[in-house]
Order: structure tokens, then sequence, then C-alpha cells
């Protein structure tokens, strides 16, 4: 288990991370914001579901997931349709035109990042790719639920014992 300094260093650059948010929030079209990004790119990855699951995986209140589907609907990239199981419940499901449309943040987003890290061989993009995959893995589907953890271990300096 890494040392404590080591997580305060992450801790600095999560926290510097919101610049590379920010640029690749930058390049979004001005009609599909990040928060209907996030929804189109849940039913593109995941497929048809619920909007609770949606506001369960993206960690929102439903009306934000009420306002970013309904966002969504009227431009015809979602559908919402009743849930057979639950008439009161609603069912996302990517169009072919939000289907075009998430190809088209995709291809935005893949060039912003290959400008950014053009210099940066493919072993250490390959790297970063699969510790962030890692990292998200460690989270667990995103719900925020705590896990149990070991406590952190205070790194010391040892000396060498005296004879």
């Amino acid at each position: 288990m890494a040392g404590r300094a080591r997580y305060e260093e992450l801790v600095r650059q999560f926290s510097a991370f919101g610049a590379v948010k920010r640029d690749m929030n930058r390049i979004m079209p001005a009609d599909c914001p990040s928060g209907s990004a996030s929804v189109l790119t849940l039913l593109g990855r995941h497929g048809d579901m619920r909007m609770s699951r949606v506001a369960e995986l993206l960690s929102v209140d439903m009306s934000v997931t009420s306002r970013n589907a309904a966002h969504l609907a009227e431009r015809g990239w979602i559908e919402r349709s009743p849930d057979p199981a639950d008439k009161r419940s609603r069912i996302l499901r990517l169009t072919p035109a939000g289907r075009t449309r998430l190809d088209e943040l995709f291809r935005l987003t893949t060039q912003l990042l290959a400008e950014r890290l053009d210099d940066w061989s493919d072993e250490e993009v390959g790297h970063l790719a699969h510790l962030m995959a890692r990292l998200r893995d460690s989270f667990g589907d995103g719900r925020g639920v705590p896990r149990p953890t070991a406590p952190v271990r205070e790194e010391t300096t040892r000396t060498p014992a005296s004879t």
C-alpha cells in the first residue's frame, strides 16, 4: 500500500485535473453541454436504461437527469418511453441521430487528446488508459458507496539500527 504522501499527491493531481476537464468541455458543441454528453455516453456504452439508473450512475439528482433527458429528446438524440415494468418510470434509448451525435463527440474528444498528448509515446498513453481504468474499477460503478478501507500508512524515515 502506498504511503500517505502519495495519496496526498493524488489529491493535488485530482484537483488540478479540473483544468483538463474544462478544456475537454470547451470543445463540446453549444447544443450538447457536458451533462447531456454524459447521458449520451452512458446510453452508448450500456444501452437502454431507466432514467433513475442514469441518475445513479452519474451521481446526480433525478431532476438533473430529467433536464438532460428533455434536452436530448428535444433534439431527437434519445427517446423516452414508459417502462413496461413500472409505467411511472421512463426508459431512455439512444436514437440513430443520438448515435451520430455521440460519434461526433467521441471524434472531437479523441482529436483533442491526440493534439494534447502528441509528445507521449503509445506506451505512455496505453499505461495512462490502463491506470485510469483500474482507478475507475477501484471505485465501482460510480455510485459513491463507501468501500471498507485500510488505514493509510504513514511514511517514516528509517535509520539503520546501531550495533
